[in-house]
């Protein structure tokens, strides 16, 4: 079923709208909390929606929904890395968000960080380590002199290809960074080993080509966590986030370009950090982000007008943008 820009006003227009949430990752639960509440806003906006929860199997449930199109509320890898993507174009079935090459860069955040360092966008220097926990000295073939001397202290250390802020660590010294490096590995085996910038974090959501408003993001943990984001309710999300019109028109300038630089489509969230001299450092990209209630996403929305179900509606208005 075809549709365009018109469809949120005319919501039958969607035909069938099957929203995946759950998925292989560490962030399963997570999804199911956004999937609910996408689920829950598209009904009240007169859709027809039908859950369709990812355990084992996704490809059956999908069949057996027959659905017209597909938000994917799927977050971390098989949701986020283009391997669902990859099957809903086999199956032909239109989709949110971004397609199977954006969404494989996207979430490995490495990879992003070398395509915005091509792109020239400023980005914490960093080096990929390969951690396998299984050998008798994980850490041996790793320099950490080399290191520390590269990239100082303090570092932040990152599975590779997780969100939610899953497994990330700040080290302050040497045995905190072989700390942290083991505990991003039971993540990911490829550990990202990053440079910390001091400084207050920021978060720029982008909808329909166009940048919502910025967020700043406080908390009185050592930083912006798993428990800061999903649990503790500590965390100060602020809007307007109190940037110049320069330093704002800069920092949407480069949210914009850093999206494109990866080929994302349709929406998403960059996260980055601004440091003593007011200067933007890009960290990384979500090509699915959270749609809960302590998401940024729906509060930048919000912020700029847009209620929650109206951006369900303009996300799922954007699945027929590629002609999958």
């Amino acid at each position: 079923m075809s549709a365009n820009c018109k469809d949120a006003s005319r919501p039958a227009a969607f035909g069938r709208v099957a929203v995946v949430m759950g998925g292989p990752s560490k962030e399963h639960d997570i999804s199911l909390r956004s999937g609910g509440a996408v689920v829950e806003a598209l009904i009240a906006a007169g859709v027809e929606t039908v859950p369709v929860i990812w355990n084992q199997d996704i490809i059956e449930p999908l069949r057996e929904v027959r659905a017209d199109r597909v938000f994917n509320a799927v977050h971390g890898r098989g949701g986020e890395d283009g391997a669902l993507q990859g099957l809903l174009e086999i199956m032909g079935l239109p989709y949110t968000g971004s397609g199977i090459l954006a969404s494989a860069l996207g979430m490995d955040k490495a990879t992003t960080k070398s395509v915005w360092r091509g792109a020239g966008i400023p980005t914490p220097d960093s080096r990929l380590c390969q951690v396998d926990l299984a050998a008798a000295q994980p850490l041996h073939a790793i320099d950490l002199d080399m290191l520390t001397a590269d990239l100082g202290l303090p570092l932040f250390v990152k599975p590779a290809r997780d969100g939610s802020s899953l497994g990330i660590s700040r080290a302050e010294t040497r045995p905190e960074l072989e700390r942290a490096i083991l505990a991003a590995a039971h993540y990911d085996a490829r550990v990202l080993v990053e440079q910390a910038i001091s400084g207050a974090e920021y978060t720029v959501a982008i909808l329909d080509e166009q940048t919502l408003p910025a967020i700043r993001l406080e908390t009185d943990r050592p930083f912006y966590d798993y428990e800061a984001k999903y649990v503790g309710a500590q965390t100060r999300y602020i809007t307007p986030a109190g940037l110049d019109s320069v330093l704002e028109a800069e920092v949407n300038r480069l949210a914009l370009k850093a999206f494109r630089a990866v080929g994302a489509f349709g929406w998403g969230r960059l996260d980055l950090m601004l440091d003593a001299q007011q200067r933007p450092w890009f960290l990384e990209i979500n090509t699915v982000p959270g749609m809960t209630d302590h998401s940024l996403v729906p509060m930048a929305a919000a912020a700029a007008g847009i209620p929650f179900p109206d951006l369900c509606l303009r996300i799922l208005t954007s699945a027929a943008g590629r002609g999958h």
